[in-house]
């Protein structure tokens, strides 16, 4: 989900990177395709997909149309239509479900990036003027909003069940904001509340895209559970390894400047690690001083706070709930048959692990 990364054996580490309608493998997901058949009939997958989210998002309206398309046109790297295509390997991938059911859940992930530059007030989104920006927060909302509509049309077109499940999802969604954007509740453990949002927020709609994958590839209902559960864990683990290349890395490997969420004062795991230690040594005490001010703005404190961070016991500890997330997912899919589908899943638990070293 970063920066392309070097390639590793088999077919590299590959996602789909998109731009303006073409699928092409590279982007440094975490995904390996030892197969090459898999890998082809993926990104066919995905670049039906792309025709449908075009095709979706069109409007009798000129500027609802434009709007609705600056994000799709930017390009991404379309993980949640690329789990639904591997999903469905375990199964027959052909059905016309899977491409759109591919859309339905890159439909909903591109409405909450619309809502989330509103609240983050961000002026760039995938290397492109975001939306709020250039049209500003009102449309964008509206924007959103209509995305999260369009999604829920093509749902209908996958059945009733498909239906309840992306609504549940869209509300999980919504909890999880709420939740980040809240805090804590009285007498919330502040490590539980931030797993709980991370579950929430990201989890969610890549578990439903492993699940929609497993439902319309026609595996069996122990297979789809194996599928959904995976791919909510691992989407865990992505998002707390990022927390974790902020921190650590001393390249902009996460796709911005280590630190920028210590500087903006974004409460991360190794960041909560450190402040609920009781460690009494000088660096930690040091550390837990600095880290409870709020945002690390002062350049001087913020190299302080990142060599001290580098150092402690709270990114080794993040380090291993990591893993421990990571080796979770890759347990969770023991029901699955072992076909070039599973060991491209098990891959992107090698990233992690890689990842986070």
């Amino acid at each position: 989900m970063r920066a392309p990364q070097a390639d590793r054996t088999g077919y590299g580490i590959v996602g789909a990177v998109v731009s303006t309608g073409t699928v092409q493998s590279g982007a440094s997901v975490g995904l390996t395709f030892a197969d090459p058949a898999l890998e082809s009939s993926v990104m066919a997958i995905l670049r039906d997909v792309e025709t449908v989210l075009i095709d979706s998002v069109d409007s009798a309206n000129p500027l609802v149309t434009e709007a609705a398309r600056h994000l799709v046109n930017a390009g991404g790297k379309r993980f949640r239509p690329l789990l639904v295509a591997l999903a469905a390997h375990f199964g027959d991938p052909s059905a016309r479900e899977v491409v759109m059911a591919g859309a339905v859940v890159e439909l909903t992930h591109l409405a909450t990036l619309y809502h989330d530059d509103v609240m983050d007030e961000a002026a760039v989104r995938r290397g492109a003027p975001s939306v709020n920006s250039r049209w500003g927060n009102a449309l964008a909302i509206l924007i959103g909003d209509y995305l999260f509509a369009r999604a829920a049309a093509v749902a209908t077109e996958l059945g009733l069940e498909a239906v309840k499940i992306q609504s549940s999802t869209f509300s999980r969604l919504v909890h999880g904001q709420v939740a980040e954007t809240a805090g804590p509740l009285q007498g919330e453990d502040a490590i539980s509340h931030y797993l709980r949002v991370i579950s929430q927020k990201t989890g969610s709609l890549i578990s439903t895209s492993a699940r929609f994958g497993g439902m319309f590839g026609g595996c069996t209902d122990e297979q789809v559970e194996a599928l959904a559960t995976f791919a909510e864990t691992f989407g865990i683990a992505f998002q707390l390894s990022d927390d974790l290349i902020d921190i650590a890395s001393e390249s902009t490997q996460s796709g911005k400047t280590p630190g920028t969420d210590l500087r903006e004062g974004v409460p991360t795991l190794p960041v909560l690690y450190a402040l609920a230690s009781s460690d009494d040594d000088a660096a930690s005490i040091r550390l837990r001083e600095i880290l409870s001010a709020g945002p690390v703005t002062d350049d001087a404190l913020h190299a302080e706070a990142l060599t001290l961070l580098r150092e402690s016991a709270a990114l080794k500890q993040a380090r291993e709930t990591v893993r421990g997330y990571a080796d979770r997912a890759r347990a969770s899919l023991a029901p699955l048959p072992h076909v070039p589908a599973r060991a491209a899943l098990e891959s992107l638990c090698d990233f992690i692990a890689d990842r986070t070293n």
